[in-house]
C-alpha cells in the first residue's frame, strides 16, 4: 500500500504539548484513499529535524509528505504556501540554538513553493466546517526550516508530492493563554485527514480565491 509521510513536531517555548504532536499520533496507521498514513514526529531543532525529516523520507519512500506544525496566534488552519530560505529565530529551539539571517540551504534557491493542492485543499476543509486559510509565509522557525529542506529534499523526485500546514493552538493551550484562539484537537485531527485525501485526490489544484492583503 503506498504510504502518506505525515509528520509532527514535539513541544517547544515552554509548552508542554504540541497538537501537531497529538495529531499525528491519532492519524499513524489510518488509510486514507488508499493510503497508509505514516506518522512521526520531528525535534523542534535546527539541523536535527531535517536529518529526521530526511531519514524517513528513506524509510517509508512515501508518495506524498506533509509536515505539519504548531501557530499559536493563528484562528485556522494554515494551508503554507511557499517555504523561504531564511532561518531567523525569534526564540531558542530546544536544543537553545537561536540562529539569525541564515541560509536553511547554503546556496538554494530563495523560495520554494508546496506541491500541495491548497486550494483544492481549502475547498474540501471549508466545506467540512473546517476554519482554514492560505497562508503565505510559513515564518522563520523551525517550522519553515523543515518546509524548506522538505522542498528541497524533493527538488529531484517530481513523482512525490510534499508540503507543509500549520494548526493553531489546542483549545487547551488556547485556555491557558487569554486572548489567544484555539481549536479542538478533535477538529484539527478532521481537518487534517480531509486536507491529506484532497492532496491525494487531485493531482491538479483548482482556481478559487486563497489570496491575502499582506
Amino acid at each position: 500500500m503506498p504510504v502518506v509521510l505525515l509528520t509532527g513536531f514535539a513541544p517547544f517555548g515552554g509548552e508542554d504539548e504540541n497538537p501537531s504532536q497529538a495529531v499525528v499520533r491519532t492519524l499513524d496507521g489510518e488509510v486514507v484513499a488508499g493510503h497508509r498514513i505514516v506518522g512521526r514526529e520531528l525535534p523542534v531543532v535546527f539541523g536535527e529535524s531535517l536529518h529526521a525529516l530526511r531519514h524517513a523520507i528513506g524509510q517509508v519512500r512515501p508518495a506524498l509528505v506533509v509536515c505539519v506544525g504548531q501557530a499559536g496566534g493563528r484562528a485556522n488552519i494554515s494551508l503554507e504556501r511557499v517555504a523561504i530560505n531564511v532561518d531567523d529565530a525569534r526564540i531558542p529551539d530546544n536544543t537553545g540554538a537561536q540562529p539569525i539571517d541564515r541560509a536553511v540551504v547554503a546556496g538554494g534557491p530563495a523560495a520554494y513553493f508546496t506541491r500541495l493542492p491548497v486550494k483544492a485543499m481549502l475547498v474540501a476543509m471549508t466545506r467540512a466546517g473546517i476554519p482554514t486559510e492560505v497562508s503565505q509565509t510559513a515564518g522563520t522557525f523551525v517550522c519553515n526550516h523543515v518546509f524548506y529542506g522538505l522542498m528541497h529534499a524533493l527538488r529531484r523526485r517530481r513523482t512525490v508530492r510534499g508540503g507543509f500546514i500549520h494548526i493553531p493552538y489546542s483549545a487547551a493551550q488556547a485556555a491557558r493563554h487569554p486572548g489567544q484562539p484555539g481549536l479542538p484537537v478533535e477538529t484539527m485531527v478532521s481537518g487534517i485527514r480531509i486536507a491529506v485525501e484532497a492532496a491525494l485526490s487531485h493531482a491538479v489544484d483548482v482556481a478559487v480565491t486563497g489570496g491575502a492583503e499582506h
